[in-house]
């Protein structure tokens, strides 16, 4: 799975760069690690905030946090920084042999969009796939229009639709590799 800073859009609807949060870092690597995720890919080509990223996985992979708490250490292993979703696709590649269909997120509605019990069944076929996530106000058009898929937003019961990344992240691998969802959904 990928986190991209870039290419994304504020809430003007402009492209940027955002910035990275050390609380993105940590709580979705520790759910990417729980649902057993392979890797998990924090894409920006900002040097500045490729720094930061070194340093706090640093302060869990080698610093005293690895011996304070060995558990994080362990999710924020899955950590790799790129700097655009090419290279995360090469370095894939590399290590997989094949190029991900790529899987877009997004809060909004699309007639492209998939379930989650799709997303599922399609995991089900040995075809390796690149869960993409988008920060600040979500990916751009662009971007999206480049996928292979775009699964269905996380919505909830009222009409505000504003979650964390972080947040959508836990919700969208529960609802994929989750136990209990899978019995709800009618899967094994």
């Amino acid at each position: 799975m990928a986190l991209v800073h870039y290419p994304v859009v504020n809430k003007h609807g402009e492209i940027i760069a955002s910035a990275i949060t050390n609380l993105d870092l940590h709580d979705i690597s520790r759910a990417a690690k729980t649902y057993g995720v392979r890797s998990f890919y924090v894409v920006t080509p900002l040097s500045d905030q490729k720094e930061l990223i070194e340093k706090i996985v640093s302060h869990w992979l080698e610093g005293t946090g690895a011996t304070y708490n060995p558990k994080r250490k362990e999710a924020l292993k899955l950590i790799v920084i790129k700097n655009s979703l090419n290279e995360v696709i090469e370095h894939i590649r590399k290590n997989g042999g094949d190029s991900p269909k790529t899987v877009v997120t997004s809060a909004g509605q699309s007639p492209r969009n998939i379930s989650f019990k799709r997303f599922h069944e399609m995991l089900q076929d040995g075809s390796l796939y690149l869960l993409i996530l988008g920060t600040g106000w979500g990916l751009s058009e662009n971007f999206m229009a480049e996928a292979d898929y775009v699964l269905d937003p996380v919505l909830g019961n009222t009409d505000y639709n504003h979650l964390s990344v972080r947040s959508a992240a836990a919700v969208i691998l529960d609802r994929i590799f989750g136990k209990n969802n899978k019995l709800q959904l009618g899967l094994n």
